[in-house]
């Protein structure tokens, strides 16, 4: 007999805004979070705008921050990635009312990331030579520098596991700690694993989601290579238009999210604010190429397929998807061949929208965002929009919730995040019995 999983705390970094309210309010306004690039001079770059957290300040949320020093005697910074992971936990341990609760160390941690945000004077200087069509780079120049700014501290502070580390460390969660490394499905993907953890009663409390923060130039300038951005360089705000038959890619964001999972019965024995249940989790691999989808969604189809399985309910029962929808031309016609093959009849009454249209792709931090979406949407009944979707791709022909919010009565949603290298998640939630409309 599975537990029940709820969801009893929420807390988000993202460029459309700090904090669930204003997260919130940012989405059902429709107000994009993409504009150029303001961290770094950008214009040698082919792509020159992306989704940036404005106006965050880590001690605004954490109120004793952590130091490092190497041997040396050198000191490092926290890179962004692992900053925002440490604010959207802290924020999301506060809102359950678990902040210094001695529980954490029976508790558990499945974060996703990536890669540290790297450091800009150090690849600036591999960067610019390239940008600006000189032979060649200056390699004593670059190791002296990293040298002389205790770069071996820093590359370990870049790690994948840095910030569930950290996390892990100030909250004092003593339970399984893991990371999960696929790609942009990697902080759904954590959030699916913790879920069947306390499913299966191997834990009681929980903490997941992601961070990433993979706007800095050589992040900007590879997936440029890959022609996957979208180079609407003078008109940031339109850039990312999933399923409109004018996109022409995905617009690279950042962030943190993450949520407070605990069993049901702890939960209400301790009088916990429950947001939704989480009640689905899916996981599919394409098996076919490294930046593709599979043409015929193989792997996405099985993992929303799965999800629905693992949560015991029918397509029939699904009121809302919170698409990956990226605003490439492969993945949201696949995504569309995805939703048609595991929902079947029921797929064109089903609306769909992605909110990447106003927060970019935040990569590894992407799925944990958008199932913090999900809940706010069961809770106020009100469906984010897919903002620029002014032209349909006639091959993306379901319900995409165009440019505006809009009230509908819903008790279960879908979070759909599918990564490079095939990894396929689908992530099911829905609303608390009995909750007020």
């Amino acid at each position: 007999m599975k537990k029940r999983v709820a969801i009893t705390g929420i807390g988000v970094v993202s460029p459309v805004g700090i904090g669930a309210d204003r997260f919130w309010e940012g989405l059902t306004t429709g107000r994009s979070g993409i504009g150029p690039i303001g961290r770094y001079e950008a214009s040698a770059l082919p792509v020159r705008i992306s989704a940036e957290v404005r106006g965050f300040a880590l001690e605004r949320y954490v109120d004793t921050l952590p130091s490092y020093t190497a041997h040396d005697g050198c000191r490092a910074a926290l890179d962004l990635r692992t900053q925002y992971a440490l604010a959207a936990a802290e924020m999301c341990v506060r809102d359950a009312g678990l902040s210094g609760s001695p529980e954490w160390i029976d508790g558990s941690l499945y974060f996703g990331a990536g890669e540290g945000d790297n450091d800009i004077a150090l690849l600036s200087g591999i960067l610019l030579p390239y940008a600006s069509a000189q032979p060649g780079c200056d390699t004593a120049a670059l190791l002296s520098n990293g040298s002389a700014n205790g770069f071996a501290l820093r590359d370990q502070l870049m790690e994948p596991t840095a910030p569930a580390s950290l996390i892990a460390s100030r909250h004092g969660i003593g339970g399984e700690v893991t990371t999960c490394l696929t790609a942009c499905a990697a902080s759904a993907q954590a959030i699916g694993e913790a879920m069947r953890r306390i499913q299966e009663g191997e834990a009681v409390l929980a903490l997941s989601g992601g961070a990433h923060a993979m706007t800095a130039p050589l992040d900007v300038l590879g997936f440029a290579m890959l022609s996957a951005l979208s180079s609407r360089n003078d008109d940031p705000v339109r850039a990312s238009r999933p399923f409109d038959r004018n996109r022409d890619g995905f617009v690279l964001g950042e962030g943190a999210g993450a949520l407070v999972l605990e069993e049901w019965e702890h939960a209400r024995k301790r009088g916990a604010r429950i947001y939704a249940e989480l009640i689905g989790y899916g996981s599919a691999n394409d098996a076919y190429r490294v930046t593709d989808m599979h043409p015929e969604a193989r792997g996405a189809s099985r993992a929303i397929t799965l999800a629905l399985e693992s949560a015991g309910i029918e397509p029939r029962d699904v009121g809302y998807v919170n698409a990956h929808g990226t605003s490439t031309i492969e993945n949201d016609r696949a995504e569309t061949v995805a939703l048609k093959k595991a929902l079947g009849d029921a797929a064109p009454a089903v609306p769909v929208s992605s909110t990447k249209s106003m927060t970019g792709h935040a990569v590894a931090a992407a799925g944990a965002i958008e199932l913090i979406a999900c809940v706010l949407a069961l809770r106020d009944q009100v469906l984010p929009p897919t903002l620029n979707l002014d032209t349909p791709d006639p091959e993306c022909d379901l319900d995409y919730v165009p440019n505006h919010a809009r009230y509908h009565s819903f008790d279960v949603a879908l979070s759909n995040s599918f990564g490079f290298g095939g990894q396929n998640v689908c992530l099911a939630v829905r609303a608390v019995e009995g909750d007020a409309r």
